[in-house]
């Protein structure tokens, strides 16, 4: 081969080891796909998104070895990603979460302390995973949007209070408004029940009781799971 083949495609010894690099590149490659599996553990995911948390660690790693404390690159690196924007909508707390441990990972792999990032990895998306299992905090996703169309002769406050005293855990009215020119009352509650199962029989009872109008009784998207 030519010397000037040789030369370039050589490794300069002063930017980076390359059994070092093979090493670090394939920690970060089993942590990323850790985190990424972690992540789409019982949800539906977007692929994409998943792909680029199993990738994310490998990237972060290559810029901390090209850059290995030269601060002239350091700075070019720092100037060439401020003038980055990024384009999407807000993303959830578990995204934002997963995204940060996914960079964690790839300065750590990048540093080449191997050992603490298999722990890590290992560690959050396991009780990533066990949170999942177990329902950790999950009372907030049983609670639901139930809305019900009274007619205006019947008196809202008493008509249901036998119902959700039997069925529901907390209940709370959110809104009364009137519809169809005010022959129609509209509530909205915020309800958890005692027994997710008791669903149906549940709204069987409201409507017996509300002439069998309109219910509307859905999952509420919460806001504040995003960051």
């Amino acid at each position: 081969m030519p010397d000037f083949l040789v030369q370039f495609f050589s490794p300069d010894p002063d930017l980076v080891d390359m059994t070092l690099l093979v090493r670090c590149t394939i920690t970060s490659l089993f942590t990323g796909a850790l985190t990424a599996a972690a992540y789409n553990f019982r949800q539906i995911s977007n692929r994409q998104f998943v792909i680029t948390l199993a990738l994310l660690p490998v990237i972060v790693q290559l810029i901390i070895m090209i850059v290995n404390g030269k601060v002239g690159t350091g700075i070019a690196v720092m100037g060439a990603f401020s003038l980055v924007r990024f384009r999407s909508v807000p993303g959830t707390a578990k995204e934002i979460t997963s995204i940060f441990l996914a960079m964690a990972l790839g300065l750590a792999t990048g540093t080449g302390a191997l050992g603490y990032a298999l722990l890590f990895a290992v560690v959050i998306n396991g009780f990533l995973v066990l949170f999942s299992l177990i329902g950790f905090m999950e009372i907030g996703n049983q609670a639901r949007t139930l809305k019900i169309l009274v007619p205006d002769d019947k008196d809202y406050a008493v008509i249901f209070a036998d119902v959700f005293t039997e069925y529901a855990k907390t209940i709370r009215l959110e809104r009364v408004r009137t519809v169809n020119l005010g022959s129609l009352y509209e509530l909205q509650y915020t309800v958890i029940l005692k027994e997710p199962s008791q669903e149906k029989a549940f709204i069987d009872q409201i409507r017996a009781r509300n002439s069998n109008l309109e219910i509307s009784y859905t999952r509420i998207m919460n806001d504040r799971e995003s960051l």
